[in-house]
């Protein structure tokens, strides 16, 4: 049986994106068309189903690399931002888009809060998030 960390990514997020626009739980802000992803970035996205694709890029890093939080995920997001005299600085990106994508991801179920003595400490994925990346894996031919 294959599992995310079988095939390639790009394949499994395109592929989970399309699962996620069938979910009534995860929409795109009305603001999506018009804000930035960072400061680091000089336009807002362009791909009509960014909002999807990001949803599922950020369901299959939490699969991965779980628990996370925003901050690792600003960190993972972030990119250089060009200056036309100074060198490039990392920046990061913004928290807003990948907040309220998990907030969205976590309404519907796919993924959930960890807690340790009463404190959050990231999020991890559920079993029904896992079973949607699975199951979006072993579809995919290598």
């Amino acid at each position: 049986m294959k599992t995310i960390f079988d095939v390639p990514a790009d394949r499994l997020i395109a592929g989970a994106a399309e699962k996620l626009k069938d979910m009534p739980e995860i929409t795109p802000p009305a603001w999506m068309g018009y804000a930035k992803t960072g400061a680091h970035k000089e336009r807002a996205p362009e791909q009509p189903d960014f909002w999807y694709i990001r949803c599922g890029s950020l369901l299959r890093q939490v699969y991965m690399n779980g628990p996370v939080g925003v901050g690792e995920f600003r960190r993972h997001y972030g990119g250089a931002k060009q200056h036309t005299v100074k060198r490039a600085h990392k920046k990061k990106a913004g928290g807003s888009v990948i907040r309220k994508a998990l907030q969205q991801l976590e309404k519907a179920g796919l993924i959930e809060k960890k807690s340790v003595a009463g404190k959050v400490i990231g999020r991890v994925v559920s079993g029904k998030g896992k079973a949607l990346l699975d199951g979006v894996a072993a579809k995919i031919r290598v």
